[in-house]
């Protein structure tokens, strides 16, 4: 049975319904994905920087937002309906403040038969979530402004932005 449907989208089976793609018969590969996610931030939060970070009441912001996106690029599956359960081999969250921007990047790397885009990009999306919600006391002026896939190897297609 073929893993798409005649509309070509591979989460739908040939009725048309909702279907998990079947990956019984693909083979282990090493596969990294790279996603970004950028968040502006207005002067009240940039002025609260010291150092690398902002510190809260809760804790640092970028410390907190990397362990948040950490942790959710571990529960992709739980969060995205027809997503695979994968074994993450790493996920590295760096986050750096870039003129008016934070800029989040998660790295996913696994050895498996699919892909971990959605690892990346949930972990760069939420990471990007927790910095709104720990600065939004100073300013909801902010904007999380994109989140997109930046690469992926291992897998049928590379990709590269």
């Amino acid at each position: 049975m073929s893993n798409e449907s005649s509309s070509g989208f591979s989460h739908l089976n040939e009725s048309g319904q909702p279907a998990m793609v079947d990956i019984s018969g693909k083979q282990d590969t090493y596969r990294i994905a790279v996603a970004e996610s950028r968040v502006y931030l207005p002067e009240p939060v940039r002025a609260q920087f010291t150092g690398q970070d902002i510190q809260t009441r809760k804790g640092g912001v970028f410390q907190t937002a990397i362990i948040a996106g950490i942790m959710a690029a571990k529960k992709t599956p739980e969060l995205i309906p027809l997503c695979h359960t994968l074994l993450l081999d790493g996920c590295d969250l760096q986050i750096q403040l870039e003129g008016e921007e934070a800029i989040i990047r998660c790295t996913v790397k696994t050895n498996g038969k699919t892909g971990v885009e959605m690892e990346a990009l949930t972990g760069a999306s939420v990471a990007a979530l927790t910095i709104y919600d720990m600065c939004k006391a100073l300013t909801q002026e902010m904007i999380i402004r994109e989140t997109k896939l930046i690469s992926k190897t291992g897998g049928k297609h590379d990709y590269s932005k």
